[in-house]
């Protein structure tokens, strides 16, 4: 059995003064919804046992605020570029060629790539929320096997923040 677990980058700023979209850091809600999503993720006692994220600075930061708050080293966090700016075909590239060893894995990137993906494995999403995370589970024994999944769950910062 494989568990994935999908994560979009949290917010991020234009206003930050970066020309290069690759460059763009979180902004103040982004680090609180990536701080509340997970210890959301932390409450359910999910174990993870392999972090890959695209190198954009949005989506590194927001996997280390999980990596961080699940216990898990940074320089565990694998960096997969193919993740920045991914087509369905190039993210289904990324999880067929995860190790096998590993059963559960949270992938952290960009839309539109990861609701193409959420959507492909089973989920039906419009469009998938800064920080949204949906988790699937797959009766495979390996990565390049996945296809259709049971959802697990879908969550997004606005279920959990109480923003006035």
């Amino acid at each position: 059995m494989k568990i994935l677990y999908i994560v979009r980058h949290a917010k991020s700023s234009w206003e930050s003064g970066v020309v290069k979209d690759f460059d763009r850091p979180l902004n103040n809600r982004g680090n609180r919804s990536a701080d509340v999503m997970s210890k959301f993720v932390s409450e359910k006692e999910i174990k993870i046992e392999k972090i890959v994220s695209s190198p954009a600075k949005r989506a590194i930061t927001t996997a280390k605020v999980f990596a961080k708050v699940l216990k898990i080293n940074e320089s565990d966090i694998q960096l997969e570029e193919k993740i920045y700016e991914a087509s369905l075909k190039t993210l289904l590239e990324v999880v067929h060629e995860l190790d096998d060893s590993i059963s559960s894995v949270m992938l952290f990137g960009h839309n539109p790539g990861l609701t193409s993906l959420a959507n492909h494995f089973g989920a039906r999403i419009d469009n998938l929320p800064t920080c949204a995370i949906v988790a699937f589970e797959f009766d495979a024994e390996h990565w390049d096997e996945v296809k259709k999944g049971k959802l697990l769950f879908y969550e997004y910062p606005k279920k959990h923040i109480n923003e006035e």
